[in-house]
């Protein structure tokens, strides 16, 4: 009845998500917890090339996923949904979505998954001094440039996939500081974007002869809590096509994956830290301090309040372990079982932990796209190598195939350790955290330090963006978001940690001397087989 009076008086708070797998939707009340949800589900494309989601399936996707919120509304409460007390919009990061001057897209949506940007990056790294990854937005517009592409003379706007739909549902054209900063380098002091950089950015395209500046085309920057407009009526019939919903609810900046992982996780402050693991995997540490230099395999962003960052971002982890128990479903449907995924995940990953520690001999690359921590900016080949005598057994291979998820950004977090950043705790939350203890085990192994998950690890970021929409509507006066999580929603919480075993550790170690060694056999693979 509660939950019910929440709702019908307009009080909840709307989440959405666009995941690269499924669009999310969340309704929570004012103490947080979820009190319906809707999703549906989507894929990429391989479009000449490129992968990108279309417009249409965008659109599409996300009345969709609202649509099943309405309803799973209607069949527990009764209620017809017709009114938010908040909303808020999130989506992966990065990609490139250019726009003219009446807003229509000049190209297919360029997603984060596309490793095509390589000249762009290096050049762009070497002239701020920072690292530019491959995925970045501004890589994405300078390689169109440097492949002189028509349309990048009529740019007026360029924005993110959450930007764009907040843009579509408010009219407002800005962008919550953490997804901003994987546009573009921001500034945590100014908590824009960096101005010398911008500026060098201008000089270096000045013979170009462009008719736009850098900072005219890029959205308003924004921190967690700041007003970024309200629902128009235009952005609410866009939403629910039935006319239902209506229009006026505060919206908060639209922000990234990576931030709102971190919200959901509680993992904002300094020295604190979480791992998102789904269709990508990457981890994200708030620094103390900058790095000493620069490093390739970490990227700098920020907290949606504008705290440094250090991001270590793969884009491999969960595809080719969904591959082999897709077959293994498949094989178990042959012999008369039909076996639900859930059921196949929990009990394949319960038998890793039967497995040798170093994997037995077998090593597995779960490489769909390229991975640049690595070196391989080209797509990726999955492969699985093994020794002669390696121990080909159920318990080892998939206790490989986990290994395999996280092998990437154990690389890269190495550097992390080499840097003595100073982490008090790591969040583990998505869909590789589903089965207890078995996936969190492995991360605190691979990352030498203790894994907590929270019962909330399943939620991800269409919660956490409802809790920056919430933030927004009912934080407290000059109240930071550090202390709204704190204080108001995570506070009493309840949670498991994993300390990291020291044999599982040596396991693991040694399962990456064989990885490291096999890198040059996945570059010949991807260079070889077309």
């Amino acid at each position: 009845m509660i939950a019910k009076e929440i709702i019908g008086n307009g009080q909840a708070i709307l989440g959405i998500e666009f995941g690269s797998t499924r669009i999310k939707s969340v309704l929570i009340g004012p103490d947080h917890t979820i009190l319906a949800s809707g999703s549906h589900e989507w894929e990429n494309e391989l479009l000449d090339g490129v992968w990108t989601y279309s417009e249409k399936s965008i659109v599409e996707g996300l009345q969709a996923s609202y649509a099943d919120l309405k309803q799973a509304v209607e069949a527990q409460y009764g209620l017809h949904l017709n009114v938010l007390g908040g909303l808020g919009l999130s989506a992966m990061m990065h990609g490139y979505l250019p726009f003219d001057q009446e807003m229509r897209l000049l190209v297919p949506f360029r997603t984060w998954r596309n490793t095509m940007t390589g000249p762009a990056s290096k050049e762009l790294t070497d002239l701020f001094r920072f690292n530019m990854p491959q995925r970045w937005s501004l890589s994405h517009l300078y390689q169109a440039i440097l492949n002189g592409e028509p349309h990048v003379s009529s740019i007026r706007f360029i924005t993110t996939l959450a930007g764009w739909m907040h843009f579509r549902l408010t009219g407002r054209k800005v962008l919550g500081i953490g997804d901003a900063s994987g546009i573009m380098p921001v500034d945590s002091r100014t908590l824009d974007y960096d101005s010398g950089m911008i500026q060098a950015f201008d000089r270096l395209i000045a013979d170009r002869n462009f008719s736009w500046k850098l900072r005219d085309i890029l959205p308003e920057v924004l921190c967690a809590g700041q007003d970024a407009g309200t629902l128009t009526k235009e952005g609410a019939f866009l939403l629910d096509p039935s006319g239902e919903l209506q229009p006026g609810c505060p919206v908060c900046p639209p922000e990234g994956d990576a931030g709102t992982g971190m919200v959901a996780t509680n993992s904002v402050r300094v020295r604190t830290g979480n791992v998102s693991a789904g269709t990508s995997i990457f981890s994200m540490i708030v620094l103390e301090k900058p790095l000493s230099k620069v490093h390739p395999e970490i990227d700098i962003v920020t907290t949606p309040s504008g705290q440094q960052v250090g991001m270590v971002h793969c884009n491999s982890c969960t595809s080719d372990v969904n591959a082999w128990v897709s077959l293994f479903r498949e094989f178990a449907s042959l012999m008369g079982c039909d076996v639900s995924a859930g059921e196949a995940f929990t009990k394949l990953f319960q038998k890793s932990l039967e497995g040798e520690k170093d994997g037995g001999g077998l090593v597995s690359f779960n490489y769909f796209a390229g991975e640049p921590v690595t070196g391989l900016s080209e797509g990726g080949r999955p492969l699985l190598v093994r020794l002669p005598d390696a121990r080909m057994n159920l318990a080892n291979f998939m206790k490989v195939q986990l290994y395999a998820s996280m092998e990437t950004l154990k690389y890269g977090m190495e550097i992390m350790k080499e840097e003595k950043v100073a982490i008090d705790r790591v969040y583990g939350h998505g869909g590789l955290f589903k089965t207890p203890e078995v996936a969190q085990r492995a991360l605190a192994a691979a990352i030498h330090a203790p894994v907590t998950v929270m019962e909330t690890a399943g939620e991800g970021g269409a919660w956490g963006i409802a809790l920056l929409a919430d933030f927004l509507v009912h934080r407290e006066q000059n109240q930071s978001l550090e202390d709204y999580l704190d204080q108001q929603v995570f506070n009493g919480m309840v949670q498991s940690t994993l300390n990291p075993d020291p044999e599982d550790e040596k396991g693991f170690d040694a399962y990456m001397k064989r990885f490291v060694q096999c890198i040059p056999a996945e570059t010949a693979a991807v260079r070889e087989m077309v």
